[in-house]
């Protein structure tokens, strides 16, 4: 059947609006307020910077209906709903935690119904993980949260419980992604904004001690980091985006030594099974040439296996390739598009071998997804 494209849909009670939504069919189908949520995947819009325009979807694998704007309709008494540019995604239990990061917070949600349970405060936050009841978040912010924008940021210890911020470390400048492997954090730093200097390193942090033990040297401008089942993090750098191209490495977690680089470009990543999964649009100021790669890795060997995992031609439709998952059960590949960065982006799912299934058109700037599972744990 046809996917119908999205349409403005108001409920008969005075200035409340229902999600706008689109499904396999030929009539738009009015969307119910108290939907359930138990097979599907949320999706983090960042929304354009400084106007409050963070937004979150919701796809529903039950029904195949796809719900724009899925938290203000749960959260109709929040005053500027989700907040001004949506970082990160991420499910812990039977909780969504959404990281805010010019409005300085992480949202914390309900899984289940997507309602409003708390809020922790972290200036310019950036990324969470989770490891034995505990979020950690990473923060631009000097550690006394003085500086949004600090020479050293830090890494911030939370409890998931009572979603209090417990300790603080400083790591190097403007922490990005981090990955947890065994009781150790490792934390890729960027740069210092104040400065323009580029930092090169790979911060790690013992669990037990809250302490960072040790600097990695890897390269500089550092981004995102995906760990795998073999003890290996593959960790990006942006390069500089002059001469220093953007690249991928990879550090031996038993050893902490740097391997690569692997000669592909990274925006983002995502690892499921045995393969890697790489997006990029790598722009070079001098050549004004923009290189659009959608590559796999096989993490057992470290080879390259495509730089096109898209199969059909599609890709020539994709004006921002911004965020990628696949689906863990299905093997699906999602990627989204982030188009011109003001108008609404798009969603766009392939099937494991690399042809078009269906898009979706999103909130601004879609970035992250996170699957919600039958099979999800329901602890916190």
């Amino acid at each position: 059947m046809k996917r119908m494209n999205m349409q403005n849909i108001y409920r008969i009670f005075p200035l409340i609006f229902l999600l706008l939504t689109s499904c396999r069919g030929d009539e738009p189908v009015p969307v119910p307020r108290e939907i359930t949520i138990s097979s599907g995947f949320y999706l983090l819009n960042e929304g354009n910077k400084g106007n409050n325009m963070a937004t979150l979807d919701y796809f529903d694998y039950t029904n195949n209906t796809y719900y724009l704007n899925i938290y203000a309709e749960r959260n109709p008494t929040v005053v500027k709903e989700l907040g001004d540019v949506g970082n990160d995604l991420q499910i812990y239990g039977n909780r969504l935690y959404a990281v805010i990061n010019c409005s300085n917070f992480i949202e914390v949600t309900d899984l289940k119904t997507t309602k409003h349970i708390g809020m922790i405060q972290i200036p310019s936050c950036r990324y969470i993980v989770f490891h034995k009841n505990k979020a950690y978040v990473s923060s631009y912010a000097s550690i006394d949260g003085s500086d949004l924008y600090a020479r050293q940021g830090y890494v911030a210890q939370i409890d998931t419980a009572s979603l209090q911020v417990e300790k603080r470390v400083a790591v190097g400048s403007q922490p990005e992604e981090m990955v947890i492997i065994g009781d150790k954090l490792y934390v890729a730093n960027s740069m210092c904004v104040s400065t323009g200097e580029m930092d090169h390193t790979v911060s790690v942090i013992d669990l037990n001690t809250f302490t960072e033990i040790k600097k990695i040297d890897v390269a500089v401008n550092l981004h995102r980091m995906k760990a795998d089942r073999y003890g290996y993090i593959y960790v990006s750098s942006r390069g500089d985006y002059y001469d220093g191209k953007s690249d991928l490495y990879m550090i031996n977690s038993r050893t902490d030594e740097v391997e690569g680089p692997l000669s592909i470009p990274v925006n983002n990543m995502c690892i499921s099974g045995d393969s890697l999964y790489i997006l990029a649009k790598e722009f070079n100021y001098i050549t004004g040439y923009a290189e659009s790669v959608y590559g796999i890795i096989d993490t057992r060997t470290h080879k390259i296996l495509t730089r096109n995992f898209i199969s059909d031609g599609t890709d020539t439709r994709i004006d921002m390739p911004y965020g990628i998952a696949v689906n863990p059960i299905s093997k699906e590949i999602f990627v989204t598009d982030a188009k011109d960065f003001i108008t609404p982006g798009k969603v766009y799912c392939f099937s494991p071998d690399g042809k078009k299934k269906w898009e979706e058109i999103t909130g601004e700037i879609p970035s992250n997804i996170a699957f919600v599972l039958e099979t999800q744990t329901t602890d916190n």
